[in-house]
C-alpha cells in the first residue's frame, strides 16, 4: 500500500462496510461484514482483516458510527445530572405541547434525564443577555454534590437565556469542576448557541448522555488501531457529513447523531458532481432501514430541525435525511387487524433474515426477494452455503400466506408492494412535500438491498432514471473516504430585519470563520481550500416555522436578507406577505476544509475476463414469472447497454433491471438505468 492509502468504513446495522482507495495506483478493496452489535469496534477490525490492510500504510481512516444513534434509541445513556435556572427543571418533560399519538390521550415518554436528577439553582438572565439575578454559588455546589450522590455519571449545565450570555454557565462549570470527578461537564451554551430553551436543553442533554458512550467506545477503537500500527489521527464522521478528528468529536458527541447515512449522502454528493447530475433523491435501503435524501445543485440539504425520537428534537446541523425502518431484515406480520405490515422491527445481522440461517423465523423482505427469485441463494454474502429456498417458502406460507389466502408468491409480492408504499412515501416526504417534483431529479440506489426496489420505487413515483454506483453496498464507506473535514457554528440574533444592525451580522460571521479556522487548525489533518458557506434562519414575526436561506457573501445588507428570505418563501409557499415583518432568527457558518480529492473510477470492479452471462433463472415480475438472464457486475465494460430484464449480481449488492428498462454504463462504472413506460 502506498503513503497516500485511505480507509472509510461505516457500521451499519446489519453489515460493517470498508473501502480502500490508494490514489496513486487508482485501486481500491472493499470488504463487507457482520456488525458486531455488542462492540462496533468487533467489526471494524474484522473488516480491516477481511480486506488485508496493513494499518502501517494507511494515511487516513475515516470512521462513520451508529454509537451514539443506538445509544439513544435503545436508552443505553450514561446517567445525567442537571443543573438549571429555578422554575425550569421540568422543561424537559413539558416540551411542545405534543403526545406521543396524534389521537387519543394514550402513549407517554421518558425524558432523557429523570426529575429527580434535575435540580434548581437561583440565577436569571434575560433574552437580550442582561444579567438579572446573580448566580447562587453555593446553590451549585450543593447540587453538584446531591448529584453525585444520586450516581450521576455527567453534569449538565443549563441556564435560561445562557445563548445570549453563559457567563452563569460558564462559572457554575467551574465549581462543578472542583467536585466533579471526573471530566464529563457540559455546558449547555457550548454544545448549541440558539434560542429554543427546549430545544437547547434536549440537544444539551443528548450530548451529556451519549458523550461518556462515545467517548469510551472511541478509546477502545483507537487503542486497538494503534496496536495494529495505525500511526494517525482517527477521523469520525458527523452528521453534518462532514469528518472531524476523534478527539474533536468527543468534546461534541452530539454531532455524530446520523453520521451513517449523512456519509452516504456525501457519497452521493461527490458522484452527483463527478457525473454533472446537480439534483438527485438519494435512497439508500440496508438492512435494517431506508434512508432517502435531496441532493440540489450538486450539494445536500442540511437541517438542524431533526427529532430523532419523540420529545428528542436535536438541534445541531444535520444532512437532511428521512429514516424509515424498512430495510432488507424488516420483518413482515399481520397486526391485530389482519394487515399485512412491513417493520420497522428488524431481524437485524442476529438472527437476520430466514435465509440466512441463524435461526430466523419471522419472513422479511430480503427473504420475499429470495423467494421471488431476485437474489441467488447460493450467492448470499452473509451465508456460507446455499440458502433453504423450501424453508423459505414455508415459512413466508405459514406467517403471512395462509391467513391471507394467498400463495407463497403472491404472500412474497405482498410483503415487498408494502415495503415499496412506505418506502415512495419517505420519497414523497424529501420532494413532494419541499415543493420539489421527483421527475425533475435521478434516483440514486446504494446500500445492499437499494437497486433490487430502484426501479420499481422510480416507475411508481415517475422518476425518469435511476443511478446505481459502482459499490452500492458500501457507498456509506465511500462517503466516509471522500469526506472533508467540516465544522458548523450557529449563533441566535432573533431581531426583526427593520430593527437590525448590518454591522452585528457582519461581526458574527466574521467570528464564526475566525473559529471555524482555528478548529481546522487543531485537527492536525492536512487539508487545502477553505469552504466557507453562510446561512440565515428566517421567520415572519409571530411564525415558529425557519426557513434557512444561502448567503451570498460575508457582509449582506439588510435589503439583500429581506430579498432573499421573500423569494424563499414564495418558493417554498408561493405565497407574500409584505404586511409582516421577517425576523433574522439566527446566523450559520458551515466551515469545510478540503481533503484531496478521492478517484472514484478507482472503484469500479475490474473486467476480469469472463463474459458477463452467470446463467438464467426464473424470477417475478408483478404477476408473471419471466426466464430472466443474471449476469456479473464487473464483467459490464463502460459503454455497455442492454434491455431489461436482467439480474445484475457483485459481491455487495444485486441490481434488477425490470422488462422495458434500459441500462447503460458510464465511464465511473455507474449504471444508469431509463426507466420505460
Amino acid at each position: 500500500m502506498g503513503a497516500e492509502t485511505i480507509v472509510g468504513v461505516d457500521v451499519g446495522g446489519t453489515f460493517t462496510d470498508l473501502v480502500l482507495i490508494e490514489p496513486a495506483s487508482r485501486r481500491a478493496r472493499v470488504a463487507k461484514v457482520p456488525t458486531t452489535a455488542d462492540n462496533q469496534a468487533g467489526g471494524v477490525l474484522h473488516a480491516l482483516e477481511a480486506a488485508g490492510i496493513e494499518l502501517a500504510g494507511v494515511r487516513a481512516l475515516i470512521h462513520g458510527t451508529t454509537t451514539t444513534t443506538n445509544a439513544l434509541l435503545e436508552r443505553k445513556l450514561a446517567p445525567v445530572g442537571l443543573i438549571t435556572t429555578a422554575g425550569f427543571r421540568d422543561v424537559l418533560e413539558l416540551g411542545r405541547r405534543t403526545r406521543p399519538r396524534p389521537y387519543g390521550l394514550l402513549g407517554s415518554f421518558e425524558p432523557l434525564i429523570p426529575r429527580q436528577r434535575r435540580l434548581e439553582v437561583s440565577e436569571r438572565i434575560d433574552a437580550s443577555g442582561e444579567v438579572l439575578e446573580p448566580l447562587d454559588e453555593a446553590a451549585v455546589r450543593d447540587a453538584a454534590q446531591r448529584l453525585l450522590a444520586l450516581g450521576s455519571e455527567t453534569l449538565l449545565i443549563h441556564f435560561l437565556h445562557a445563548y445570549a450570555n453563559p457567563v452563569h454557565e460558564r462559572r457554575a462549570a467551574e465549581i462543578a469542576r472542583e467536585i466533579w470527578p471526573n471530566e464529563h461537564i457540559t455546558i449547555g451554551s457550548a454544545v448549541l448557541s440558539e434560542y429554543r430553551e427546549y430545544e437547547r436543553g434536549v440537544t444539551a442533554a443528548v450530548e451529556a448522555a451519549v458523550g461518556p458512550v462515545l467517548a469510551r467506545y472511541l478509546e477502545r477503537l483507537e487503542r486497538d488501531l494503534e496496536a495494529r500500527g495505525f500511526a494517525h489521527d482517527l477521523l469520525v464522521m458527523q452528521g453534518n457529513g462532514g469528518s472531524a478528528a476523534a478527539s474533536e468529536v468527543t468534546r461534541k458527541a452530539v454531532t455524530t447523531v446520523m453520521s451513517g447515512p449523512a456519509s452516504g449522502v456525501m457519497a452521493a454528493a461527490a458522484l452527483a458532481r463527478a457525473t454533472r447530475r446537480s439534483s438527485l433523491i438519494t435512497y439508500d435501503m440496508g438492512g435494517t432501514s431506508t434512508d432517502v435524501g435531496l441532493i440540489l445543485d450538486g450539494l445536500p440539504a442540511v437541517t438542524a430541525e431533526l427529532e430523532l425520537d419523540y420529545a428528542m428534537p436535536i438541534h445541531v446541523p444535520m444532512v437532511d435525511v428521512h429514516t424509515i425502518g424498512a430495510g432488507g431484515g424488516s420483518i413482515a406480520r399481520l397486526d391485530e387487524a389482519g394487515l399485512l405490515r412491513v417493520g420497522p422491527e428488524s431481524a437485524g445481522a442476529v438472527p437476520g433474515p430466514i435465509c440466512y440461517g441463524r435461526g430466523g423465523t419471522e419472513p422479511t423482505i430480503t427473504d420475499a426477494n429470495l423467494l421471488l427469485g431476485r437474489l441467488d441463494p447460493k450467492g448470499l454474502l452473509a451465508l456460507e452455503g446455499g440458502a433453504d429456498v423450501d424453508l423459505v417458502r414455508r415459512r413466508i406460507d405459514e406467517r403471512i400466506g395462509r391467513p391471507l389466502g394467498l400463495a407463497p408468491d403472491d404472500a412474497a409480492v405482498a410483503i415487498l408492494r408494502v415495503a415499496s408504499d412506505r418506502m415512495a412515501g419517505a420519497i414523497r416526504m424529501v420532494s413532494l412535500a419541499r415543493g420539489h417534483d421527483p421527475r425533475d431529479f435521478t434516483l440514486m440506489a446504494y446500500g445492499g438491498a437499494g437497486p433490487l426496489h430502484a426501479s420499481a420505487l422510480a416507475r411508481e413515483l415517475g422518476i425518469p432514471r435511476v443511478l446505481v454506483p459502482a459499490r452500492p453496498g458500501i457507498t456509506n464507506a465511500i462517503g466516509c473516504a471522500t469526506a472533508d473535514l467540516r465544522q458548523d457554528f450557529v449563533n441566535t440574533v432573533n431581531r426583526p430585519l427593520p430593527s437590525l444592525d448590518p454591522e452585528l451580522v457582519r461581526d458574527l460571521l466574521a467570528a464564526q470563520l475566525e473559529a471555524g479556522r482555528t478548529w481546522l487548525t487543531r485537527q492536525g489533518v492536512a487539508t487545502g481550500e477553505v469552504e466557507v458557506r453562510r446561512f440565515a434562519d428566517m421567520q415572519f414575526e409571530g411564525q415558529t416555522h425557519i426557513l434557512t436561506v444561502a448567503l451570498p457573501d460575508p457582509a449582506p445588507s439588510v435589503r439583500t436578507l429581506h430579498e432573499l428570505f421573500a423569494r424563499a418563501y414564495h418558493d417554498r409557499f408561493e405565497v407574500e406577505l409584505e404586511e409582516i415583518r421577517p425576523v433574522l432568527v439566527n446566523l450559520h457558518s458551515a466551515i469545510i476544509g478540503h481533503r484531496p480529492p478521492v478517484p472514484l473510477d478507482a472503484l469500479a470492479e475490474p473486467a476480469d475476463g469472463t463474459g458477463p452471462e452467470l446463467g438464467a433463472r426464473p424470477v417475478r415480475f408483478g404477476e408473471r414469472w419471466m426466464t430472466t438472464p443474471v449476469l456479473a457486475r464487473r464483467a459490464l465494460a463502460p459503454g455497455t447497454a442492454l434491455e431489461g430484464p436482467a439480474v445484475i449480481q457483485q459481491l455487495d449488492a444485486t441490481t434488477l433491471l425490470e422488462p422495458g428498462d434500459r441500462l447503460e454504463v458510464d465511464r465511473l462504472g455507474n449504471l444508469l438505468i431509463e426507466i420505460g413506460r
